[in-house]
């Protein structure tokens, strides 16, 4: 098995679609088709999501998904903290690893990414030129999310990668990643989340999300919910899919410590039939990412029975070199400025619960702003948990963004806490800033796009002061 990075873009030639010309007319293609992600969906049209036109355009494009090795990666909590481990285990033993994430921060190329080097601009846009090219020939008009899922499968075979980790976007079964057959599949926590999409009970949630398991492809799920599992183990049974959960099927143990190199952090164990995962440092902070690092070594441990050889000192090193942008991230020194897309109330929790073990503060100040379609009541009681104040806003352009004053209404009559509005984040940063001390924390968090927008802003400060 190759183990460098190849490519096979040689000898193409440009399509004829005359309205993408360069880059940024390649973006503004992309950010023309409909985007769900962004977009209100007032009421759920199974129309809206349906696999028949990416399996025409895949078709179209050569199947490029049925040229890579691919993992498959669902679930409402913690996936792209797995898809990393992931990643960083298999790029640490000498693989070149494709990954496919969602949503990006700043840069849409970043859910494209090649051992951790995003897709190039001159690659992205030829990219956007053929498919563009395939769907006007079709008659048919993708949307952003199948357009970017098409890009990474067909940049995925051209570059040859060993192997590419694939994160679902929405649900399972009808998310426009669900063409592929993966080596195996791997479903995370599941929450209340999506539910005008998804079904508003744990239960149906489960099923969407298991709506990835494939006949003879192993799915594997950590120990949850009664109703969760008993619902993904009625679908792997109806699909023909051998289904194990850790920490039942699966031995698995953690435990929370601290040592003088490694500082506060969890250590899992996870013992199967073909390894013995001993004592191994979970990279990123917070006992919720125990669950995310049992999941990723339940892949490597089948990924052996693929061909695909795991040195251990190696594995270990990768592990180490995790790296998760936008989850936990101390972007700034002076205010200290911590920011985390957590995205949903479970997520939230945890987010509180790993900031309280690992970020030291006398006081902290959260900017907040979610999408209305969440479950903003339990969002706002667990903001309530760890805030001291908080400065509710909303990311621009995006239309799913709740409104900062409804925020704070709710906010005000279930929790005594401060509270203020900021029109835009850079208004919640200065009245932030202006309340916080020396010791105190800056924390922006509720969603991924109100992160993006933090991390842009300030790289843009960091820049002026350069200047």
């Amino acid at each position: 098995m190759a183990k460098t990075t190849r490519s096979r873009r040689r000898g193409r030639t440009s399509a004829a679609v005359t309205d993408i010309a360069n880059y940024s007319s390649a973006v503004r293609y992309l950010y023309d088709r409909v985007d769900f992600e962004r977009t209100r969906l007032i009421r759920f049209n199974e129309d809206m999501f349906k696999l028949d036109r990416m399996h025409a355009l895949l078709e179209k494009l050569g199947n490029p998904h049925e040229q890579v090795k691919m993992v498959h990666v669902a679930g409402t909590v913690g996936k792209g903290s797995t898809v990393a481990m992931i990643s960083a285990m298999l790029r640490g033993c000498g693989y070149t690893v494709g990954q496919f994430t969602s949503p990006h921060l700043i840069d849409v190329r970043e859910r494209i990414t090649v051992n951790e080097q995003m897709i190039s601009r001159p690659d992205f846009t030829e990219l956007m030129r053929q498919i563009a090219e395939v769907a006007k020939k079709s008659k048919t008009e993708p949307t952003f999310f199948e357009l970017i899922t098409l890009a990474a499968f067909k940049y995925f075979a051209e570059q040859a990668v060993d192997i590419a980790i694939i994160e679902v976007g929405l649900g399972g079964r009808l998310d426009c990643t669900n063409v592929i057959t993966p080596l195996i599949s791997i479903v995370g926590t599941i929450d209340l989340d999506h539910t005008q999409i998804l079904g508003g009970t744990l239960d149906k949630i489960a099923r969407e999300k298991a709506g990835i398991f494939k006949k003879d492809v192993p799915a594997v799920t950590f120990e949850q919910d009664d109703k969760i599992e008993n619902a993904m183990r009625e679908v792997a049974e109806e699909v023909g899919a051998p289904f194990r959960v850790i920490n039942k099927d699966i031995e698995f143990s953690s435990r929370f410590g601290a040592s003088p190199d490694l500082g506060p952090h969890t250590r899992v164990c996870l013992i199967t039939e073909t390894s013995q995962f001993m004592h191994i440092p979970v990279p990123l902070p917070g006992e919720h990412q125990a669950i995310n690092c049992g999941l990723a070594l339940a892949v490597i441990d089948h990924l052996k029975s693929c061909g695909f050889d795991f040195p251990e000192v190696e594995l270990h090193e990768g592990l180490s070199r995790t790296y998760t942008p936008g989850r936990m991230e101390l972007i700034w020194q002076q205010p200290r400025i911590l920011v985390d897309g957590a995205h949903n109330a479970a997520s939230l929790s945890a987010m509180m619960r790993c900031v309280g073990a690992h970020v030291p503060y006398d006081s902290m100040v959260c900017i907040f702003g979610c999408c209305e379609d969440k479950d903003i009541p339990t969002m706002l009681d667990r903001l309530a948990l760890g805030g001291d104040k908080v400065i509710f806003t909303r990311a621009k352009g995006n239309a799913r963004a709740a409104d900062p004053e409804d925020l704070q209404r709710e906010f005000t009559e279930r929790s005594g806490k401060m509270n203020q509005v900021a029109a835009s984040f850079p208004e919640a940063l200065d009245l932030a800033t202006r309340a916080v001390g020396r010791d105190d924390l800056i924390c922006v968090t509720g969603s991924f796009y109100l992160v993006g927008e933090a991390k842009k802003h300030l790289a843009d400060l960091e820049k002026q002061r350069a200047n």
